[in-house]
């Protein structure tokens, strides 16, 4: 088969195409884009005029009947728009120039005489699947890496090429709107179920099934919606008014009206559906234009470069991890449950539990064979995928097979003692360099260091509950941690999936630490007879996923109040808890996990009714007297402050480890940025002098710490 090609030259000779253009005689050329000196194909402003040139050449060579639109990186299609161009839109209008600029082209991609086919392998993400979806057809590969979506809602975005418009066309309304609303992407079975994509094939034979497509007569755009209740809802326009009105809803009860996004993408594909596709693409783009230029958005977007910037950084700068070939995890509790099913099915590497009893391996084991096994009924992975990440999960009674170790994860009780005979027992039973990293909330690295031999080869992993979903881990140095110790733990925590943050040795740590007083503050507040669910509602609207009491009972009353005796011992009177608090353990409410708690757990309402029996126990009248607004500030500025405490003591090395470990960590309001990019927006001066009126009217522990303090009198601030 003879091939021609021909690569367009940017208008600067120096930087090459990314597109190639490849005729072969049987009527099919091949399109290829290959952003140059990037591992990801990702969409830039100065491409419309290159793809533009390439369409022209296709038009007017009428041998071409079909075009094949191909990636040439290996791992992936197109990974989205680029996002640092909107930091140079200086207004909505060229922003939503951006846009529009895109909807042209992919427009033109949908009108062309011959039939575009999009080849997809690996990640077809935000612009990426709106290019595609301006093909005629899509077929994709089966491989694991492969799937497809519109994320730009955890931007705080709404798809600006013709996503809101194409996507709901295609595979009708509620599908779109769910995808587009979560951000969720499918893979490669549900992208076919759905209809998102018309064949799904081993990439082996990805090009050659396109190209057989791309010699089809092009489809009927207005395919019929799939399911008869789809069908009456959707195509008609009061059927459509209630899905809108429903989605609105549901919308505003979970966003609490913090997020502009959501909002907007069920109002442009409303338009669309209503008024035609024109007036459904200029409404995309003037919302797109709009939310660039929201405060909650461009909060979003620093979240994204930060955890991309923390994705290319080692533990430590200039120091290379060592490999982990294989881990032990010591614990088959919950936590061991989880850092056992990260560890092999994540990071892919194999693990070794030990625990004292079968039960606990036992446990262990369903941990990860139950989630596994959620997967594959949901057909989100094969069978056979399952049954080798569960081959990667072994036990044992005592160290046989740790003696090849990396690294040892330990996640036994919060027990110094028990802790140090854990080092004792792997300094003597694994090799000179295996890492010792201890998943403690709250014990110093330090102590449980003190009889080590190799204190070099101790660290902290500090995991959330439950480790397969939180995305943070506390990675936590001691003085004689080596370098090449903690490089090796970031590097390993990254495997594993999650966003590790570096963090100073000393009660508490960072997350915990800045956790506490917030949690003190809500217990305060209860105490001056404020309902809990007052409380727990001012704190959600004020955008965290739960409130303060709430998370209580989640985490446990006896695990949360067990950290607050270690941080008065190592800050003082500040951190001191009511006293009232002991009253609930004597009465024996642990929380969720024994179903008793603040709230109640039984029934169809669990966990969502406020046990009213906690208020007689406290000897509290519940009344509500302070604002939702007051409730949220009193708590968050406790928060504000231990965290700038946290910051000038060299806790954390940077406001943006600080940010991501309290967005990540607690859930700290994404919109907001974390705490110290909330100062900043909100204005160190104003910060100090609520602090200061707290600390005067309800208690002295609001007083501004010497950080803030002295940036207010130098106006400074953390970004």
């Amino acid at each position: 088969m003879t091939e021609q090609t021909t690569t367009m030259e940017n208008e600067q000779p120096s930087s090459a195409s990314a597109f190639t253009l490849t005729r072969q005689d049987n009527g099919v050329a091949i399109l290829t884009m290959d952003v140059p000196g990037e591992s990801m194909n990702t969409l830039k402003s100065e491409f419309g005029e290159q793809i533009n040139a390439m369409l022209d050449e296709i038009d007017a060579d009428k041998s071409i009947k079909g075009v094949v639109l191909a990636s040439g990186k290996k791992k992936s299609f197109v990974a989205g728009a680029d996002i640092s161009m909107l930091a140079k839109c200086e207004s909505a209008a060229d922003a939503q120039k951006l846009a529009a600029d895109g909807q042209d082209v992919f427009n033109r991609i949908e009108k062309m005489r011959a039939t575009f086919v999009a080849a997809i392998h690996g990640p077809a993400l935000g612009g990426g699947l709106e290019l595609a979806l301006a093909c005629h057809y899509r077929i994709c590969t089966d491989d694991d890496a492969t799937q497809v979506g519109l994320p730009e809602v955890q931007l705080g975005l709404l798809p600006g090429s013709g996503g809101t418009q194409r996507l709901p066309r295609l595979i009708g309304i509620q599908q779109a709107m769910k995808m587009m609303l979560t951000g969720s992407s499918a893979r490669a079975k549900q992208a076919k179920k759905y209809g998102i994509v018309d064949d799904v094939v081993p990439q082996s034979v990805l090009l050659d099934v396109a190209q057989k497509y791309a010699l089809k007569r092009k489809p009927d755009r207005e395919k019929p919606q799939k399911g008869m209740l789809n069908k009456l809802l959707e195509q008609n326009s009061f059927g459509r008014g209630v899905v809108f009105k429903k989605a609105r809803e549901q919308t505003q009860g979970k966003t609490k009206g913090n997020y502009p996004a959501p909002m907007k993408i069920i109002d442009v594909i409303e338009t669309g559906m209503n008024d035609g596709m024109a007036a459904g693409l200029r409404a995309e783009a003037k919302a797109f234009g709009e939310l660039v230029m929201t405060p909650e958005s461009y909060q979003l977007r620093q979240i994204f470069f930060a955890t991309t910037e923390m994705k290319k950084e080692n533990g430590v700068e200039g120091v290379e991890p060592r490999k982990v070939k294989k881990a032990g995890i010591l614990g088959g509790g919950l936590m061991g449950g989880g850092i056992a099913y990260v560890t092999a099915t994540k990071a892919n590497v194999p693990a070794r539990i030990k625990d004292i009893k079968p039960e606990g391996i036992a446990h262990a084991m369903k941990y990860s064979y139950d989630l596994l096994n959620k997967k594959v009924k949901k057909r989100y992975m094969r069978n056979s995928e399952m049954q080798k990440q569960m081959a990667l999960l072994t036990g044992t009674l005592d160290y046989k097979g740790y003696q090849d170790a990396d690294i040892v994860i330990e996640a036994v009780f919060e027990d110094v003692s028990l802790k140090q005979k854990m080092v004792a027992d792997i300094e003597a039973h694994c090799n000179e360099k295996t890492v010792f990293a201890s998943n403690t909330s709250s014990i110093p690295i330090g102590q449980i260091a003190e009889n080590a031999q190799r204190p070099e080869n101790v660290i902290g992993l500090h995991y959330f509950s439950p480790v397969d979903k939180m995305p943070l881990a506390e990675v936590i140095a001691h003085d004689k941690t080596s370098d090449e110790t903690i490089s090796t733990t970031v590097a390993f925590a990254r495997k594993q999936g999650k966003t590790p943050v570096v963090v100073k040795d000393g009660a508490g740590f960072y997350v915990n630490r800045i956790l506490a007083p917030y949690m003190n503050e809500a217990a305060n507040l209860l105490l001056e007879g404020e309902p809990i669910d007052h409380i727990d509602k001012s704190l959600v609207k004020f955008g965290f996923p739960v409130g303060p009491v709430k998370l209580l009972d989640e985490v446990g009353i006896d695990v949360g109040t067990k950290i607050i005796p270690i941080l008065v011992d190592a800050f003082g009177d500040r951190f001191t808890a009511p006293a009232a608090f002991d009253k609930v353990l004597d009465d024996g409410r642990k929380g969720k996990k024994n179903g008793k708690g603040f709230y109640l757990y039984e029934g169809k309402k669990s966990g969502k009714e406020v046990d009213e029996s906690i208020y007689s126990l406290l000897n509290i009248e519940p009344s509500s007297s302070k604002s939702e607004k007051e409730i949220a500030e009193r708590c968050v500025l406790m928060m504000l402050n231990e965290a700038a405490r946290c910051l000038d003591e060299g806790v954390i090395r940077s406001a943006r480890d600080g940010d991501i470990g309290a967005i990540f960590g607690i859930g700290f309001p994404p919109f907001l940025g974390g705490p110290f990019h909330y100062m900043d927006s909100i204005g160190i001066d104003k910060v100090v002098d609520k602090l200061s009126d707290y600390a005067q009217k309800v208690d002295e522990k609001f007083a501004p710490c010497e950080l803030l303090t002295s940036m207010k009198a130098d106006g400074k601030t953390f970004y």
